[in-house]
Formats: structure tokens, sequence, C-alpha cells
């Protein structure tokens, strides 16, 4: 019996949320994306103070976002972009790592032109570097995970050649709190993203 009620409150939960969730969606804009990006930030000479000499320059960065628009051309969104492979930490081929950057961001996205639309964004989120290891002793993962706090700003252009399908170039600087294993707390991140809005 308990069984059954669970199921039941369950899937009225389910179905009220998909109402609610088409209604919004029949109203606003909402927008889903990947993306191919690289990053950019100071090299390893560049490292003062107690930063490392390690910069977080190259790689790619594939990665996912969205946004819903809910009030004219305001809104909110969130992405994330991992390095697609390792790489030694410091010319060291023992200590591989990869920088995971998430965040939350406002949007604003007022039209420029037939199809095409400027998106501006500011929010916070985390840099996330995992650093494998062979010898790590948490359990049964293989990596240890360094996160810090950031700020970002961003932009891009929206193009729409056809329907809700678009293609945007973008770019984004992340201000890193207390990154010191690399060279700098700043990092930009540029790329194209083709999505589709709802």
């Amino acid at each position: 019996m308990k069984q059954t009620l669970r199921v039941v409150v369950l899937s009225a939960f389910a179905c009220a949320a998909l109402a609610a969730f088409s209604n919004l969606a029949q109203a606003q804009k909402i927008d889903f994306a990947f993306g191919i990006s690289t990053v950019d930030a100071p090299g390893a000479s560049a490292a003062s103070g107690s930063h490392q000499p390690v910069s977080l320059t190259g790689g790619t960065y594939p990665g996912f976002s969205a946004d819903v628009l809910f009030y004219h051309n305001l809104g909110i969104g969130g992405e994330i972009y991992w390095k697609a492979n390792q790489r030694d930490y410091g010319g060291d081929p023992t200590l591989p790592f990869r920088p995971v950057f998430f965040d939350f961001n406002a949007i604003y996205s007022p039209k420029l032109a037939s199809h095409t639309y400027l998106e501006l964004s500011g929010g916070i989120g985390a840099l996330a570097t995992r650093f494998y290891c062979s010898t790590c002793y948490n359990g049964i993962t293989n990596y240890v995970s360094d996160k810090h706090f950031m700020a970002d700003f961003g932009a891009g252009i929206k193009f729409y050649p056809k329907g809700g399908f678009f293609i945007r170039p973008e770019g984004k600087v992340y201000l890193v709190n207390n990154n010191i294993y690399f060279s700098s707390p700043r990092v930009t991140r540029y790329g194209l993203s083709v999505g589709y809005t709802f």
C-alpha cells in the first residue's frame, strides 16, 4: 500500500511539474546549446606571489549551456565546460589534471537585427580541477578535486540561419578566487556553440 501511495504521489507531482513547465515553455524562450571552446590564461612566467608557474592556456573544451528568458530580454542560465583530455601538471606525467568550469548567470539578450541577438551574461560559479593519480586514498575514485569560487562575465552573438537553430560565437572571462595552483586568477574562454531555441 505504501509503495502504491508513493507512486501516486510521485506521478501527481511529475504531472504538475510537467504542466507548469509546459506553460513556462509556451510563454518564454528556452535555449539549449552544445559548444566547443578553448581557453587562454597568463603564461607560467606571469606567475607571482603564491601562484604556481602552470598556465591553463590551450586545449579543447566541449560543453553544454541552457538559459530561460522569462521577462522581456532578461533571464537566467547555466553552463558547464570541461577539458576534453587530461594534461600533465607542470610537465609532470605522474600528475595529470582536468579543469571543469561551471557557472550560473543572469542573461540579457536584446535583438540586434533580423535573426540576430546579442547575449550578455554575468554570474558566479566554480573552477573544479581534477588531479588524477593512481595512489589516491579517497575511496574508489582515482582523482582529487580542488574547487574554487569564481565570478564570470561574457558575451556572444546568436545567429538564427533557419527556424529555432542558432550559431553563437562567444567569449567569457572567469575570475577565479584563490587560484594558486595556476599562474593567474584570470582565464578567458572563447569558442562557438550550436543550439536550439524553443
